[in-house]
Formats: C-alpha cells, structure tokens, sequence
C-alpha cells in the first residue's frame, strides 16, 4: 500500500504576479529600484512576475490612476489586493513585508 504524496509548494499552482514601478526618468534611485525588484523577482517569486517600468516624465497622466505621491514607487497590481511600497526597494525585508510574501514581524 503507498502512500499519496503530499502536495509541496513546488508542486502548487504559482501566481502570477503583476508588478508595476513608477519612476521619474533614468535617475540614480529609479536604476537602483528597478535593479532591486528584478533581483528580488528572480530571488523570491521565481520567475512567475512581470515587471512594468512607467515612466511619469513620458506619462504623467498614468500617476492619476494607481495615486502616485512619491516617485519611485512600487504597486503590485496581482495578487489582490494592490499593494504599494514607496522607495528604491534596498531594504530587501522591508519589500518582502509589504508584498506580503513574509508575514510581518
């Protein structure tokens, strides 16, 4: 008689997660924001993210609908519920908290 094996978390079905950064032109904190959250995507939610880099020096008018305040900022758009971290995204624990892929301690 075997035993059925148990569902891991490798083996469940992974979200996908929609993430969108503002940023304002090619500044030092919008490099390094963007060079975060790719090292964060590639570390953390194995490959199952797509990145969305808006910038508001082309595309003022997109600030209006996710209510950017403060440039760079992050919003994750899937998985609900919308999520928003403000900041170059370097307090790697910080990111993780907010995005809520750790409980917060």
């Amino acid at each position: 008689m075997s035993a059925k094996p148990k569902k891991t978390a490798a083996h469940a079905p992974k979200e996908t997660w929609e993430l969108r950064l503002y940023v304002a032109g090619q500044t030092p904190r919008a490099i390094t924001a963007f060079a975060n959250l790719k090292k964060i995507c590639e570390e953390h939610l194995d490959g199952v993210c797509s990145i969305e880099v808006v910038d508001l020096l082309k595309n003022p008018q997109l600030a209006k609908g996710d209510q950017i305040l403060a440039l760079p900022t992050l919003v994750r758009k899937l998985p609900q519920p919308v999520r928003k971290i403000i900041g170059d995204l370097s307090n790697t624990e910080r990111v993780l908290v907010g995005l809520d892929l750790r409980p917060r301690t």
